[in-house]
């Protein structure tokens, strides 16, 4: 591992990448294809996909030239000698946390100081910084100046939950856009990345040439890596994996695309891309195996959650159901108002497109076994009020489906269903008992299938774990209803149907259960020996 070369992670300076001899996934003839063009774009991705070492790409093409892209695609096709006056703009760092008026000047102050790194003077009795600004600007030469602008959508998103205070903070910051378009002879190159897109809103009314390139087909796996850039690049780092995890290249490889990658930006749904960060955690730590590090990065998205306008959405009984959202959606919003739940999901990264038909309908799901799993905990912690399944005695469930029989399932279901916070969750039906279950499962790093499509119906649903292969059929008791007489149903529709009998699984287990609504737990259960 120490003669390989140093994986780039963390490593958001693209100069500094260069210089250490990091791997550097060659991106720059797409790099190429947006720098070459005048204009005014906008370029939104998932955080942790390197939308700063792309900012950083650009800053130094057009600051120094080829400099920095020795033996890089982009070398043959950059014929620019001319090089620019570059600001950098992070947003990041202004939040409107303590109050507008707070964020009016932590804004006028950034524009200050990166601005002044290219002659621009702040008069403080002078007018207003915007009135200053573009009266500068005025007085550039034309096609000179290069402006890039990483996490433009910080201060808009980190005010979600205040429709109000959104509003205006989208006008405090439109104010600058606005300076942009009229003294637009000055710029050579605008980019602005961020990770929810409001490009039909207030913000960006002024700019009324933005080229926003989030969806385009040429530019889909701009950021993130292919599979054919993982073997090209990393090959090396993960044949060092396969051994210490004793397995072929290829099947690693085809375990790590399910872990962390499914991602899909463009609009026609053919391009997937793993993500980055978690993808050079695990080649830097391969020992841990392949653990969850995009979701955990950025913290719990209780926040993000807690924005979805859509009370629905917050119901774990909406995690297995097909999602499918319009792409215009996808393409950004006109207001707050307007902003599909989906679509914030999808351009955070929590969703991603499957496929797209009819000419405007996209199909979401989620990119990975990562997510799948972040998803399901962060459901499972809806359910129970906050606390994780292991906090309700039902955390080892991976052991309980390896080793254990049906009885002991029962046992750890019960204890989950008898912690979940019902006044916001309540039980009504199979359905919602099967949908929790799942949850419950996804939570666990498990694939539950749910009424998974055989050659003999839909079964209820299924999971793997190990060389096991689990088929639950669920039937639930209201009342005075004969539990026996639905335990009945339930095997005979397991026999009936010979559910799993043409799987190859080593050790096929099937069970019918039955769920009392009013106790709130599963009251009866039969193991059902299969036909094969």
């Amino acid at each position: 591992m120490e003669k390989l070369r140093l994986l780039p992670l963390g490593t958001s300076d693209f100069a500094a990448l260069r210089l250490r001899n990091q791997i550097y996934v060659d991106k720059s003839a797409l790099v190429y294809k947006v720098a070459s063009q005048n204009g005014i774009f906008l370029f939104v991705r998932p955080r942790r996909f390197g939308k700063s070492l792309l900012i950083s790409t650009f800053e130094s093409l057009f600051k120094f030239g080829l400099r920095d892209f020795k033996g890089l695609a982009i070398e043959k096709l950059w014929i620019e000698k001319k090089t620019y006056n570059v600001v950098r703009l992070d947003f990041s760092e202004i939040k409107p946390d303590f109050g507008l008026e707070k964020f009016k000047d932590d804004l006028r102050d950034r524009l200050i100081d990166n601005f002044s790194s290219i002659g621009f003077r702040y008069d403080q009795a002078g007018s207003s910084i915007f009135k200053q600004l573009s009266a500068w600007l005025k007085k550039q030469e034309p096609n000179s100046l290069v402006l890039l602008v990483d996490e433009y959508d910080t201060p808009l998103t980190s005010c979600l939950n205040n429709p109000e205070l959104f509003n205006s903070v989208q006008i405090a910051l439109s104010d600058f856009y606005a300076v942009l378009k009229s003294n637009d002879d000055a710029l050579r190159f605008v980019l602005i990345t961020g990770i929810v897109n409001f490009n039909k809103g207030h913000l960006f009314s002024e700019v009324q040439e933005l080229s926003d390139i989030s969806l385009d087909t040429e530019f889909g796996e701009l950021l993130g890596f292919t599979r054919g850039e993982v073997e090209e690049y990393f090959y090396p780092y993960l044949e060092a994996a396969s051994q210490v995890l004793n397995l072929p290249v290829s099947e690693l490889l085809k375990k790590v695309i399910k872990q962390y990658g499914g991602f899909c930006f463009e609009r026609r749904a053919k391009e997937k891309v793993l993500a980055p960060w978690s993808f050079l955690n695990f080649l830097a730590s391969p020992r841990n195996d392949l653990l969850d590090y995009w979701f955990e990065s950025g913290g719990k998205t209780s926040a993000l959650m807690d924005s979805l306008k859509s009370d629905s959405m917050r119901d774990p009984e909406e995690y297995g159901r097909d999602k499918f959202v319009s792409l215009s959606s996808l393409s950004g919003s006109s207001s707050l108002e307007s902003l599909s739940d989906l679509a914030l999901l999808t351009q955070t990264g929590y969703l991603t497109i499957k496929a797209v038909k009819y000419g405007d309908t996209v199909f979401l799901d989620y990119p990975n076994l990562e997510v799948k799993k972040s998803m399901g905990q962060l459901y499972v912690e809806h359910l129970l009020r906050g606390r994780s399944a292991g906090q309700v005695g039902a955390g080892p469930i991976v052991q309980v489906l390896s080793e254990e029989a049906a009885e002991a399932l029962v046992h750890i279901l019960n204890r989950l269903f008898a912690a979940i916070d019902y006044q916001r969750y309540p039980l009504r039906d199979e359905a919602s008992v099967r949908a929790f279950t799942q949850v419950y499962f996804a939570g666990a790093g498990l694939e539950p299938k749910v009424e998974h499509h055989t050659a003999h119906g839909r079964n209820d649903l299924e999971v793997k774990v190990n060389n096991r292969h689990w088929i639950l059929e669920f039937k639930v008791s209201h009342g005075s209803e004969n539990s026996d007489q639905k335990l009945g149903e339930a095997v005979e529709r397991l026999k009936l149907k010979g559910y799993g009998d043409d799987f190859s699984s080593e050790n096929l287990i099937k069970v019918a259960l039955v769920f009392s609504i009013e106790e709130r737990k599963f009251i009866r259960w039969k193991e059902v020996e299969s036909e094969r």
